[in-house]
């Protein structure tokens, strides 16, 4: 019985074995060299070598994908606020963050010293982070966005661990090119609820009016 199953499981073996050479003659360079041949690899179908050569080449990863959050701004260019975090300092991320990683200094109006809606700093600790997501889930601006580098690893543990407001900050263009089907249901969600304001505004103007 033990002796068939080895056999059973070299014969997958040597099967692997053959294919591969038999697909890389038939490929040729274009099999390890070209998005074709690396899609061709992962295909369910495929029936050779299916061993990704990491860090050349890399499995796109889905757009649910969670690791380390990162803060969402206004593009560049934008024609009223360039560059403008998203986020307004609430504390909702740090209050419901079950490693407490997340620290937050409340930005304040230099004449009046008074709490403005924008973040002074902004901290994450990724060696505490656990990547649930929850900050990014009670966020009530979408300011906070799972992101998908994984490629965080570094040697100086104290200061390049802790990312600060500047690495953190991304624009939401970013978060549309590596989850374009989740912005774009953000965006239709925000578009129908600032209109759903804008009704009850008007709504609210006639009754005074009248």
């Amino acid at each position: 019985m033990y002796g068939v199953g080895i056999f059973k499981g070299l014969g997958v073996t040597i099967r692997h074995f053959v294919n591969t050479y038999v697909d890389d003659l038939k490929w040729g360079v274009k099999r390890y060299q070209t998005d074709e041949g690396f899609e061709a690899r992962q295909s369910p179908d495929t029936t050779g070598i299916v061993t990704i050569s990491y860090p050349e080449e890399r499995m796109a990863v889905p757009e649910r994908f969670r690791f380390v959050p990162f803060l969402v701004t206004n593009e560049p260019d934008d024609p009223e606020e360039p560059n403008a975090s998203w986020c307004t300092s609430c504390g909702i991320c740090a209050k419901v963050c079950p490693p407490q990683c997340i620290w937050i200094v409340r930005g304040e109006d230099p004449e009046t010293g008074r709490p403005i809606p924008d973040p002074a700093e902004f901290y994450i600790d990724i060696d505490i982070c656990m990547n649930c997501g929850y900050c990014a889930e009670f966020c009530p601006f979408d300011a906070i966005k799972m992101d998908h580098n994984y490629e965080l690893s570094s040697y100086d543990r104290t200061t390049a661990h802790i990312h600060d407001k500047e690495r953190l900050s991304k624009p939401i263009s970013y978060w549309q090119k590596i989850a374009p089907t989740r912005a774009e249901e953000e965006r239709l969600a925000r578009e129908h609820k600032e209109a759903a304001k804008a009704i009850k505004k008007a709504m609210r103007k006639r009754k005074k009016s009248a």
